[in-house]
């Protein structure tokens, strides 16, 4: 039995959640100082043309709302869970602790997860089923434990620090989109402000008979050095941020077009090949469309905003190549939702779209529910 820490654990386990939202909270600090910089230094106090004023500000703030509504959906959506037909009951869970070997454990699983149906394809590198002690519970495919948030998670990618979550099934496209819209805000800011910056660093005592030089010369006057910067400064640090988002927009781009997550790019998946367990990164590519169509949804209208379109349940998934033992092993599978679990009841794939797809799976004989 864990001992117990009345005096401690309470206000330990406090601080340690308040320290992760540190992250965010840096990414909103420094959020609103640029909407200070860019809104009230730069448009309202430097710019002078009414015209380019108001260009510079609609983009900006559509911009804006598109990347903290992706950003709010990104920390606050859901992980998704484990269905509870997963995690053994405790008369099976008695009988594997009791198992005196692997190979008993082993037929534990095999013999539950038969029993329960459980739509099971990917195996570690000894072709066992893949158990989480923690959870106590079978991991479906793509599932992994999350050390971080102590539960297992649906198609986990990674724990995200600066989001306070983990990116997995139900907000990976969130995430992908708040990369999106955030490298373009700070391109645009950049991009905008670059004049400035370049007339700020020059000397402001050349006499130069440009009517652009002559009109911002006038505005310069009234603007004040702290204001001048804020400008200077918000130039900087849009590009110091432009320069690593766009790696790791473009990383995460490559992935959806892949179907991979970010821990299935460093392991990849084992699936069953020939009677042999093999490991294959593509396993679950079926073409960069529909690749991109699984992650995003078949609405185009929706494709880039920050909602719930993504297809599937997180628990199954279309893969590129299945084997037909082990397919006839667990029989046809279905899709898998706790009934009182809401969490689950993001959009599945429709009829016409799983035709599709069944164009794209190897064993032509062999149709492949989502």
């Amino acid at each position: 039995m864990a001992p117990r820490f009345c005096g401690l654990g309470t206000p330990c386990s406090l601080c340690l959640r308040a320290a992760k939202w540190l992250p965010v909270l840096f990414i909103v600090i420094v959020v609103v100082w640029s909407y200070y910089a860019y809104v009230l230094q730069l448009n309202l106090f430097t710019i002078t043309n009414i015209i380019e004023k108001c260009f510079y500000l609609i983009i900006y703030h559509f911009l804006l709302v598109m990347f903290l509504w992706a950003y709010w959906q990104t920390i606050f959506t859901d992980i998704g869970t484990v269905p509870k037909q997963f995690r053994l009951p405790p008369s099976e869970l008695d009988r594997y602790e009791a198992g005196e070997t692997d190979e008993a454990r082993r037929c534990v699983l095999e013999g539950f997860t038969q029993k329960q149906n459980l739509p099971i394809y990917n195996r570690t590198v000894m072709g066992e089923i893949r158990y989480c002690e923690r959870c106590v519970q079978i991991k479906p495919d793509r599932c992994h434990h999350c050390s971080v948030c102590g539960v297992c998670v649906l198609k986990l990618d990674h724990h995200c620090p600066w989001v306070n979550n983990c990116v997995s099934f139900t907000n990976y496209k969130f995430f992908v989109l708040f990369l999106g819209y955030a490298l373009l805000y700070c391109l645009f800011i950049a991009a905008t402000t670059l004049q400035y910056f370049i007339l700020f660093w020059k000397s402001p005592s050349s006499s130069s008979s440009s009517s652009s030089s002559s009109s911002f010369s006038s505005s310069q006057n009234q603007l004040t050095v702290d204001g001048k910067f804020h400008i200077l400064f918000v130039f900087f640090v849009s590009i110091m941020f432009a320069i690593s988002l766009v790696s790791l927009f473009g990383y995460h781009v490559f992935l959806v077009l892949k179907n991979r997550s970010t821990l299935e790019s460093f392991r990849a998946p084992i699936f069953r090949l020939n009677h042999a367990w093999v490991q294959d990164k593509d396993g679950f590519s079926l073409g960069a469309c529909n690749n991109f169509i699984e992650v995003f949804g078949e609405d185009r209208r929706k494709w880039f905003l920050p909602l719930a379109t993504s297809l599937g349940d997180g628990v199954t998934y279309p893969q590129r190549c299945i084997d037909e033992d082990q397919d006839g092993l667990l029989g046809p599978r279905h899709r898998w939702a706790d009934d009182d679990d809401n969490e689950m009841a993001y959009t599945g794939y429709n009829n016409h779209h799983a035709q599709s797809l069944e164009e794209v799976v190897v064993q032509s004989n062999h149709t492949n529910p989502v």
